[in-house]
């Protein structure tokens, strides 16, 4: 069996936060700074679920009123191996979002864009023979526009109102895990290119980063880390027939904290993204705060 540069052979491995697949203000609602991945198991299949709350205004006054808006996201995901050092990360979404209008309450439910992502470990010390244990990855992937995308919603304030893109999208990133006895630190940068939809319309690329310190307690079979870090997002502008479009440029700086813990094969994980600081559409939306939760079974 490989031996684990971070923990005991076999068990668990820790993982950077990894990748987002739409942009800085809603969209597919997963959103970059939630991650492609577990901390605590390197190879797993389980189930995600996400919520997101923003705000939004259309900024044409000083008193514009501000209308809720919500993203909930049920994900089935997980990272599966296919040979040494290789694996294969998917995530297949299914969304419910809301939103409050002059007129009432607006919403939409559905399939969102699944994500294939092939990840290959480029780098890994051994724990009995360096000081500091590192683990890096790269990775490349593809998003598919299984998500319906409504070209209605290009004319909302906040053109992330979607199930999808609608477009083929192209993602590529780098993990890098340092470990030092029971504390560590999991980074992460990636990047999304997005392409033009059969609408016309695209959605800007994104830069996605983060960083967090955790601990971990090994007991027998149980396992527990709490989390504390930051994590962005950075989102070009939106085109449509090869225009810009004004005002969908963003960028968001998160405060994470969170838990992972496990029991045998069964891990169970939570975490909080606060924003720290924010331009989203020129000031037109505000976030108010990310929530995730997590339960997965390690292979």
């Amino acid at each position: 069996m490989e031996t684990d540069s971070i923990t005991k052979p076999g068990r668990f491995h820790f993982q950077s936060m990894a990748l987002g697949k739409c942009d800085a203000c809603g969209c597919s609602a997963s959103g970059g700074s939630m991650g492609f991945g577990s901390f605590l198991t390197s190879r797993f299949v389980g189930v995600r679920y996400i919520y997101q709350q923003y705000s939004s205004s259309d900024g044409l006054y000083a008193n514009s009123p501000w209308y809720k808006e919500s993203y909930n996201s049920i994900q089935v995901w997980g990272r599966i191996p296919v040979f040494k050092n290789a694996q294969i990360s998917v995530l297949a979404p299914y969304h419910f979002n809301s939103r409050d209008t002059e007129t009432g309450s607006h919403s939409i439910q559905g399939i969102g864009d699944i994500t294939v992502l092939g990840l290959y470990k480029v780098v890994q010390t051994k724990t009995d023979t360096t000081f500091f244990a590192h683990t890096v990855q790269l990775g490349a992937g593809v998003k598919a526009p299984t998500g319906t995308y409504d070209a209605l919603n290009n004319g909302s304030i906040n053109p992330g109102f979607q199930l999808g893109t609608g477009s083929w999208d192209y993602l590529f990133l780098i993990e890098h895990t340092v470990k030092r006895k029971k504390f560590g630190l999991g980074s992460m940068v990636n990047y999304v290119v997005k392409t033009v939809n059969d609408k016309g319309y695209r959605f800007g690329n994104q830069f996605n980063y983060a960083s967090t310190l955790f601990w971990l307690h090994e007991q027998n079979d149980f396992s527990f880390s709490p989390q504390l870090g930051l994590a962005g997002e950075v989102s070009a502008s939106n085109y449509q027939y090869g225009q810009e479009v004004e005002k969908t440029k963003g960028n968001i700086l998160f405060g994470r904290i969170g838990f992972e813990t496990a029991l045998k094969k069964f891990s169970l994980g939570m975490n909080a993204l606060l924003p720290l600081s924010q331009d989203l559409t020129g000031g037109r939306v505000d976030a108010k705060f990310r929530l995730g939760v997590n339960l997965n079974y390690s292979l």
